[in-house]
């Protein structure tokens, strides 16, 4: 063994780094059971010199043998203790309390280092006064108590932190010396130690008599029992922990902002979500304010900014009910001066502290008597600003006061409220970036929606759309009503799959197509068929630029669409699908079905056809189109949708504007999650009276009869001053479907409100095209002729050929209101 003493030196085998006033033997035993080390404390103990005992078994200095398994401890155990009779070098036996400690050696083997003290050392006189010192000078604060949990003797720590002596203590229970709801509980959790007879640990966050602040204090409730195990009072011990309590709360403030900050996508609210969290953990009141320019959707700046700056408040908390410490209201944009917190913050991109004696303060506070006024009237004394800074950006600032903590802010809760400002200031950047996306998304939709619907004789139309909600975006849904030839009118409900920019400009593209393909009078499935190639080339296209671009994913556009078209004279009604809902029809007398149209894929798939269905509308049945949302809810499935809607449109109403608003209420809530638009049409008929047909043989001759006819109808019309225009229109057009066209051959003149339609068909599917004629063509002046007369002209084709149409402007007369019979 070996023994380290006070004044002894290592020898080269000696273990090291055990140093002590105490002589303590030491020594050192290999794995394989050989001594190594060999300290002087051994050599006294025992007698041996080193060179006597290194190299030799240890179990050579037992004065008893011990059992193999007691040589050969465990390899899980790292210390071993117990008492052991050694040999000493004269062949007495020594009794000594020995303790072995596992350690590994620098080249990786396993030794033990085995001590003992000297054995049989007496204590020092001193022992009862180290005892003394030890409860009267320990840094924790002790107090022990009798069994009647009544004060018997108290440190000099618990007379400090109390601010009382031992002796205005002694007698008193700690109810008494603190009159507070955790003393109270305190004294219950000593009570119940004396009961029990076992120790409790408590935990308190209070300000003592003797401190100026609160402190967090870790309470140690310790019964003191004799020998016979009977308790005789109780020590209580307190450890201040305000440093590891505030860095624990801080790390759980800190988990709480990124829970509740940044919920919405709204700058006011995320603001506001700030302010909530900061009161009363780290400020008594604090108020966030943005730049002006950013909260009126401008980009922020990336310089510093300097001089005074324009800040709107967008949030405050107090601890204090409804803010009454605010000089700045909700809304109100006021001027900072340079030497403000707000603007110093903002010109050093760093947060400021500042103690309402400073004279910079001072100086702000004397030109505002106002803010002066509320400085002192709720004792303000510790202000703290702190930037809100995004992407390199200013964004705003936010001030933090103190006023009911008598504590100034210090440089940890710098840390902490920058901490705090930067979580928000990322999504308060994000809310900014998205609401300016969305606006510019909800304006480009609607100057790409139409802002009135066209006048025209076949339908009476209303129409509502409403924007998805704050979190979704706006996505792409569109509704249009196109006037067609023949006073004909098509009717389109689209939706664009996904929201934002992307989608609003893919509607608008979409939207002008189908006014473009509606203009050449294609019949809804050969629209569609189109409509689905030019969506595949959008994506087409979009996927070229986002390989141009790289680290953006290229997006597939795809949509969905209804097409029908209504003929007021037939009162038949065309319609095709693309993926879309079905159509809702209510009947005059009010029965509300929907419409059995084929099915069609949505837009962008291709290679699959669509299929048109033609229905009979009577006069005044309602036909309601509309998009995805109307009848897509998170609470409710899409047969409870359908039926809340047949049950809506089944409502009587005085107006189809009325039937929207009942059908909007009904089926939607607040903000819905997705774009609806809603397009609601009640069908006119013309009347017999109001057209005109007459099957033409394919000969010259007929065209006298067909001025003639013409002149007859239009003067009982009333028409009489367009009946010279129209001989010539009609001549013109029958004698080019003669001379050009296949039998057989019609005119009909149509009487709408306030146009008079002329339209001529043939079977031959040959366009006409009008040209110049020279100085001395016979033909070719025609159709030029036609343009010149009429308001417009064109050509549609049919299931049998063609038709030319031309439309001219006559007296208005009142719309039909009564159901005509179907026209020969």
């Amino acid at each position: 063994m070996e023994r380290h003493c006070s004044a002894s030196a290592e020898g080269p085998n000696q273990p090291s780094g055990l140093p002590g006033t105490a002589c303590t033997a030491t020594a050192v035993i290999d794995e394989h059971g050989i001594v190594t080390g060999w300290s002087e404390g051994a050599r006294q103990l025992l007698g041996y010199l080193p060179s006597e005992v290194l190299g030799r078994k240890a179990a050579d200095l037992l004065a008893e043998g011990l059992p193999e398994a007691a040589l050969k401890p465990p390899a899980d155990q790292d210390r071993r203790a117990g008492n052991a009779a050694l040999r000493h070098r004269d062949g007495r036996s020594v009794d000594a309390k020995l303790s072995a400690h596992r350690r590994i050696t620098d080249d990786g083997a396993t030794e033990w280092l085995v001590e003992s003290a000297e054995p049989g050392k007496p204590g020092t006189d001193d022992s009862e006064a180290l005892v003394h010192w030890t409860f009267a000078q320990s840094a924790l604060a002790q107090m022990i108590y009798d069994t009647e949990l009544r004060s018997v003797r108290a440190n000099a720590a618990m007379e400090n932190a109390l601010g009382l002596t031992e002796d205005q203590m002694r007698g008193l229970r700690i109810s008494e010396i603190m009159m507070s709801a955790p003393a109270r509980d305190t004294e219950e959790a000593m009570r119940l130690a004396l009961e029990s007879g076992k120790p409790r640990e408590l935990e308190r966050y209070l300000r003592a008599p003797g401190e100026n602040r609160e402190h967090a204090w870790a309470v140690s409730l310790s019964p003191l029992k004799d020998q016979d195990d009977r308790v005789h009072g109780v020590c209580l011990t307190a450890r201040d922990t305000t440093e590891q309590y505030s860095s624990r709360q801080r790390l759980l403030l800190l988990n709480e902002a990124s829970i509740r900050i940044g919920s919405t996508l709204d700058m006011d609210r995320t603001a506001q979500e700030l302010a909530d969290i900061a009161v009363p953990h780290l400020a008594d009141y604090v108020g966030v304010d943005l730049l002006a320019s950013v909260s009126h959707g401008d980009e922020p700046l990336a310089d510093a900014l300097t001089g005074a700056v324009l800040l709107r408040r967008v949030a405050h908390q107090s601890v204090l009910k409804g803010c009454p410490e605010a000089v700045v209201q909700l809304g109100e944009v006021a001027s900072y001066p340079a030497f403000s917190p707000a603007a110093q913050c903002l010109a050093e991109a760093r947060a400021v502290i500042q103690e309402t004696t400073g004279s910079s303060l001072a100086d702000w506070l004397a030109k505002d008597p106002v803010r002066a006024a509320r400085l002192r009237e709720y004792g303000f004394h510790s202000i703290m600003a702190v930037p809100m800074r995004a992407r390199g950006a200013a964004l705003g600032a936010a001030i933090f006061i103190r006023h009911r903590r008598p504590e100034p802010f210090e440089p940890d809760d710098v840390i902490l409220a920058e901490e705090l400002m930067a979580r928000a200031a990322v999504c308060i950047d994000n809310a900014r970036r998205y609401s300016r996306e969305r606006s510019t998304a909800v304006t480009l939709q609607r100057n790409l929606l139409p802002r009135k619907l066209p006048q025209q004789t076949a339908l009476e139309v209303a129409s509502r759309y409403l924007p998805a909600g704050a979190q979704a975006g706006v996505g792409g849904d569109w509704f249009d009503v196109i006037p067609l030839s023949g006073t004909r009118v098509a009717m389109v409900v689209g939706d664009v799959v996904g929201h934002g920019l992307q989608a609003s400009a893919t509607m608008g593209q979409l939207r002008t197509a189908v006014r473009t393909l509606a203009d050449i009078d294609l019949p809804p499935d050969e629209l569609l068929t189109h409509l689905d190639d030019l969506v595949i080339r959008l994506s087409d296209e979009g996927g070229s630029r986002n390989e141009a671009e790289p680290g953006v994913e290229a997006a597939t556009i795809g949509a969905t669409c209804l097409y029908a078209v209504y003929d007021p004279v037939s009162r038949q009604c065309a319609l095709a699908r693309a993926g879309h809902p079905l159509p809702a029809v209510l009947t005059p007398d009010g029965r509300v079905e929907f419409l059995d149209l084929p099915p069609g894929p949505p837009l962008g798939l291709g290679s699959l056809p669509f299929e048109s269905a033609e229905t009979e509308l009577p006069e005044g049945s309602v036909l309601v189109l509309y998009t995805n949302g109307l009848i897509a809810s998170r609470d409710r499935d899409t047969g409870e949708c359908i039926d809340l809607l047949r049950t809506a449109l089944a409502r009587p109403a005085p107006s189809l504007d009325t039937l929207c608003d009942t059908v909007i209420g009904d089926l939607l809530p607040e903000s819905p999650a997705d774009d609806i638009a809603l397009l609601v049409a009640r069908t006119r008929a013309l009347s017999a009276e109001q057209v005109a047909t007459w099957d033409l043989a394919s000969d010259p001759a007929v065209v006298a009869h067909a001025r003639q006819n013409t002149t007859e109808q239009l003067t009982d019309w009333g028409l009489d001053e367009a009946v010279f225009i129209t001989e010539l229109v009609v001549s013109e057009l029958v004698t080019n479907a003669i001379r050009y066209g296949q039998p057989p051959l019609r005119l009909r003149l149509i009487r709408e409100a306030h146009n008079l339609i002329c339209e001529v068909s043939d079977a031959s599917n040959t366009v006409p095209r009008m040209r110049r004629a020279r100085v001395f063509d016979e033909g070719g002046r025609g159709l030029l002729l036609v343009a010149q007369l009429t308001d417009r002209w064109g050509t549609r084709h049919t299931h049998v050929g063609k038709t030319i149409w031309a439309e001219q402007s006559v007296p208005e007369m009142p719309l039909p209101t009564t159901v005509a019979p179907s026209p020969p």
